[in-house]
């Protein structure tokens, strides 16, 4: 059974929270007299993408039937914040701590990639919403929709990119401690989305 308990649920918002603002100053470009809208904006992908990031890492690891906690750091919320005022931002907020005695390496490989695979999964979601609007994104309603798939689309993508980077403790070293071909393979396709996306909405 999926459980959390009251400390991994609070240390969950805060990190959402930090994040999305993190997110929320990316994207102003300095100009926050519209941060009351951007925000809640960037919460829904933010949310969709962050959460369900952690989400991913901690029932695949409790699938193979270790118990995992999310625990943020607090350095890397500093971090993440202050970053988002030079023009990127470094989101390590936090991980799903896994308590095991020994682990194989496919197996930590397949927990650390599902979170990215999930981001990936989000980005293309986000995208075909905001291609299945039509006319309806001509409407006050359906701009504000729109925008928030925009951003859904951009984060999700930047966040599997991100996180397959193969630095330690990033996903992407434990993919590639498992398997190159497949780290390389993610890695690239998450990059490409950036690329792509990024310069397309």
């Amino acid at each position: 059974m999926f459980r959390f308990t009251g400390k991994e649920i609070r240390d969950l918002i805060i990190s959402f929270i930090v994040i999305a603002l993190g997110f929320t100053i990316l994207y102003s470009n300095g100009d926050y007299s519209n941060i009351g809208l951007v925000f809640p904006i960037v919460m829904i992908g933010v949310g969709a993408g962050f959460i369900f990031h952690e989400l991913g890492h901690k029932f695949v690891a409790m699938h193979y039937g270790y118990y995992a906690e999310y625990e943020l750091w607090p350095t890397g919320l500093i971090i993440a914040l202050v970053s988002s005022f030079f023009g990127f931002i470094f989101a390590a907020p936090g991980a799903v701590v896994i308590y095991s005695n020994g682990m194989e390496k496919k197996t930590n490989g397949i927990i650390s990639i599902a979170g990215p695979i999930v981001n990936i999964i989000l980005g293309l979601i986000f995208f075909l919403i905001l291609v299945s609007l039509g006319d309806f994104a001509y409407t006050e309603t359906g701009y504000l929709v729109g925008l928030t798939c925009v951003l859904g689309t951009r984060i999700n993508f930047f966040l599997a990119a991100f996180n397959l980077l193969p630095i330690p403790p990033l996903d992407g070293s434990k993919v590639m401690a498992w398997s190159v071909p497949v780290w390389l393979i993610t890695f690239a396709i998450a990059a490409l989305l950036v690329l792509i996306f990024g310069g397309f909405l």
